[in-house]
Parts: structure tokens; sequence; C-alpha cells
């Protein structure tokens, strides 16, 4: 079973970034996938990271069912947890969106509905 960065990054204690930066610069070797993602061979990565006790082996044909399915609900969880601040971060987005447009719109219309004079002379003499 091979790593994603993500995957890769649980499975050492360190950042995505810091895994794609040792691959992009050759300390560590991993496969594009077609996707565009990279799979890391676990032996390669963990020659130059060591592994943390919060990651469960690479191999899943070595854990009970029992450990599978609750590293399964766990990284369920961390998805779900991820999608709900992507949908607040969306959802806060829009509002500041819908907020600039309102503003635009209000100073568009005040633009169009102005009824000052006119031309230099009819605002100098006031008609």
């Amino acid at each position: 079973m091979r790593y994603t960065l993500g995957t890769a990054a649980k499975a050492t204690g360190k950042a995505k970034s810091t895994i794609l930066r040792a691959v992009k610069s050759g300390t560590i070797s991993a496969k594009k996938s077609p996707d565009g993602s990279y799979e890391i061979e676990p032996s390669e990565l963990h020659r130059v990271f060591e592994r943390t006790g919060s990651q469960p082996p690479a191999s899943n044909e070595t854990q009970p069912h029992e450990e599978q399915g609750a590293t399964l609900r766990f990284r369920l969880e961390i998805i779900e947890a991820e999608r709900e601040r992507e949908r607040t971060l969306l959802q806060e987005t829009i509002a500041d969106l819908r907020e600039d447009r309102d503003k635009w719109r209000q100073q568009a219309t005040a633009l169009l509905e102005d009824n000052r004079p006119k031309g230099f002379f009819n605002r100098l003499f006031g008609r």
C-alpha cells in the first residue's frame, strides 16, 4: 500500500508541504499518478522520515478487522471535519462576495440617479 502526500504526512507527523518539498528535491522518490497525485512507497518515506506512533502500519493485511474499521472510521471523521471546514469557508466567501456585490450595485445606482447639473457653466450658475 502506497502513501499519498496526506497519508505520508500523517504517518510521519510532518506537513504535506514538507513531504512534497522532499519529493520535488529528490530526497524521496515518488511516482506521479495520472490524476496528478503522488504515490510514495512506505519504505522510501520512512528511509527519510521516522514513523510516528499515531499512524498504523502501511499494510492493512497485518491489522485485525476491528483495527481496520477503527482506522477507517478515524479517517472518515477527519475527512468529514475537513469538508465541514471547507464548507464553512466557502459560505463565508459567498457572503463576502454578496456584500461586495450589493455595495457595487448601490454605487452604480447612485451614479445613475445623479441629478446634479451637468457641465461647468450649469454648475457655476446653478442651472
